[in-house]
């Protein structure tokens, strides 16, 4: 099987090609006819591309955001269109959801803020692809060699780590292997659709931090209050304050099974 792959250079997208070996890259500067030119042969299309949310939101940055989406899956959707590629898998993410309530893939309410229209216009570009076309809603990617949990080891070493505000903030998180797992999944039993790529078991921000001291054999005494993470990221502080609790519904009525679906054992695992 043959895969090409947008935004290889990312945390998901280095792991994509140490688990699947031969990927073909696709550039952001490729237009249509160099993207047509490099899917001949191609079976699978696996969409990453976008810049990194964790950072402050500037007015020029948010349309940043919109564009490295939505830009550049319409050029990927108009070229997959034209190839014979067979399967086409997206990316979006739990930010789609509203907070403070529980969701599976059944849930339609979007969330009234920038992340919940970015993943909403991101999802509806996706799904103007003619292929079988799936869509993975990604929840906090947990691995060894970066994403959130790279940013938070060094502070908690220090024994600097603690709850974010008063710790009730749900965090629906996935080890890499169970993401990476999904995908193979779904490319051999052709799933289309969307799914929840989180593991069963979302924890308070509480629990999340205790374990993971727990793992460290750190103090988690420090708490961070809110307002300091306003004034670091502005608006973007919500992608660390906001209370996602989503279920991966879905992928489990598939029948596929995780390998961690408890944050303890996930932690111990990476560290």
């Amino acid at each position: 099987m043959k895969i090409a792959l947008t935004g290889a250079s990312g945390f998901v997208g280095t792991s994509i090609q140490s688990h699947f070996k031969e990927c073909i890259i696709i550039d952001r500067k490729d237009d249509t006819t160099t993207i047509i030119e490099k899917l001949k042969g191609v079976d699978v299309v696996i969409n990453l591309a976008g810049a990194p949310i964790i950072k402050r939101w500037s007015d020029p940055y948010k349309k940043l955001l919109m564009e490295s989406r939505i830009e550049s899956t319409e050029r990927l959707v108009l070229a997959v269109n034209q190839s014979n590629v067979t399967h086409f898998i997206s990316t979006s993410a739990i930010g789609i959801y509203p907070d403070d309530k529980k969701c599976d893939e059944g849930c339609t309410e979007i969330a009234d803020d920038f992340l919940g229209e970015l993943a909403h216009k991101w999802e509806e570009e996706a799904l103007l692809c003619k292929k079988p076309t799936t869509i993975l809603r990604f929840g906090v990617i947990l691995g060894k060699e970066g994403g959130a949990l790279a940013q938070m080891l060094t502070p908690f070493k220090l024994g600097a780590g603690g709850i974010i505000g008063n710790g009730k903030m749900m965090t629906s998180w996935i080890h890499m292997s169970d993401l990476l797992g999904i995908y193979q999944y779904i490319i051999d039993n052709h799933l289309t659709g969307i799914f929840n790529a989180t593991a069963p078991n979302p924890v308070t921000n509480y629990t999340f931090t205790k374990a993971l001291g727990r793992v460290l054999k750190r103090p988690t005494i420090l708490p961070i209050p809110e307002f300091v993470l306003g004034i670091m990221y502005g608006e973007a502080a919500s992608v660390l304050t906001g209370s996602k609790e989503v279920y991966p519904r879905k992928i489990l009525d598939a029948g596929y099974t995780f390998k961690f679906e408890h944050i303890q054992k996930a932690l111990e695992e990476i560290i």
